[in-house]
């Protein structure tokens, strides 16, 4: 059975039209450069919330694993979009940040919210969830780690493999798309055999949710490039660093979907699908997108690598290790969500002040 929309979801589909229309006017019209993107960011948004709205829909038919694999798959189109959009304009440091921001955005700000709200609406203080997935998850970003911390150890020593960085990163985006593959296909499959239904009606049908995600994907290509465009211009009015564009602003408006849903499902107390949305975003952007990019890279003229800033390689193995070791157990308490939203804080400032 299918009920009706309500008037809040409708004036909220209303309202991203509009913004997505000025914001387009914006990038044509050539507004303001920090108007212009600070209206691009709010269309990112907006349309990251209707990829969040369909994909809820269709947690409504599927368990919580694959929705939230299907969420974080579409929820990461506004990055892949944005990372791609730098690349043709040569922004290789946006393009890396954005995607290690990503990343830290989903491991230690979203995740660590979505505890917080787990946590405090469980009745002793904790927020359970099958600790499958979080295992899982986690060794496919230490994985993915693994590569990057030993490409950073490599240039670091400058030992003789350090001169082939591009052919050991692109040997590496292969290996870590075939794991990623060895995992996403039993999961998927197991999930949808033997996952468990969140209840709650649909408020729409199964076409008519297809075809909002359909919309919002295209809505995606278009507001990224409105996004990317005024990025530049933007950072220079401002003043702030290009790390911290794309660290912090990028990784957090790219991944709006993530933080709206996750939190609006923890509060919702579905715990199971919020920790899934979110893990496997984690998962799959340092599994699958970022190595998908570094092998798309290859028909730029600027290339993507795995080979980052020796700060971010520490960061980023400290997130790995902390993000397994809170969920490992299937359980987290508020505290730990506090503490990974606290390390995203000492992160974000050091960028500031990069």
């Amino acid at each position: 059975m299918v009920k009706a929309i309500g008037k809040r979801d409708l004036a909220a589909f209303a309202a991203t039209a509009v913004i997505a229309a000025t914001a387009g006017i914006a990038h044509y019209a050539k507004f303001n450069a920090v108007l212009a993107f600070a209206l691009a960011a709010l269309a990112l948004s907006g349309v990251a919330w209707m990829v969040s709205f369909g994909t809820e829909e269709l947690g409504t038919r599927l368990p919580a694993g694959p929705t939230g694999l299907l969420q974080s798959t579409l929820g990461n189109l506004p990055e892949l979009f944005v990372v791609l959009f730098a690349l043709r304009e040569g922004q290789v440091v946006v393009a890396q940040t954005s995607i290690l921001g990503s990343i830290f955005a989903n491991a230690l700000l979203v995740l660590g919210v979505t505890i917080v709200i787990g946590a405090r609406r469980s009745e002793d203080g904790y927020m359970r969830f099958s600790h499958r997935l979080p295992k899982d998850t986690a060794t496919l970003l230490l994985v993915a780690t693994f590569v990057i911390v030993l490409i950073g150890i490599s240039l670091a020593a400058q030992d003789r493999a350090s001169g082939d960085v591009q052919s050991i990163s692109v040997i590496g985006a292969i290996v870590l798309l075939a794991v990623y593959a060895a995992w996403v296909i039993p999961f998927a499959r197991e999930g949808v055999k033997h996952g468990h239904i969140e209840a709650g009606a649909p408020r729409l049908s199964l076409v008519a949710t297809l075809a909002l995600l359909g919309v919002a994907g295209v809505a995606a290509a278009f507001v990224s490039e409105w996004f990317v465009a005024a990025l530049e211009p933007a950072i220079d009015a401002v003043g702030v660093s290009e790390a911290f564009a794309g660290l912090v602003v990028v990784g957090v408006a790219g991944n709006a979907v993530e933080n709206f849903t996750a939190f609006v499902l923890a509060a919702k107390g579905r715990s199971e699908t919020a920790i899934s949305v979110v893990k496997n975003s984690v998962a799959q952007i340092a599994a699958f997108l970022f190595p998908v990019l570094v092998l798309v890279s290859l028909a730029f003229e600027s290339h993507l690598t795995f080979a980052i800033e020796p700060v971010y390689v520490g960061a980023l193995a400290f997130t790995a290790l902390a993000v397994w070791q809170i969920t490992d157990d299937g359980e987290a308490a508020a505290f730990e969500g506090w503490a990974l939203t606290g390390l995203y804080v000492i992160l974000a400032a050091l960028t500031l002040y990069e």
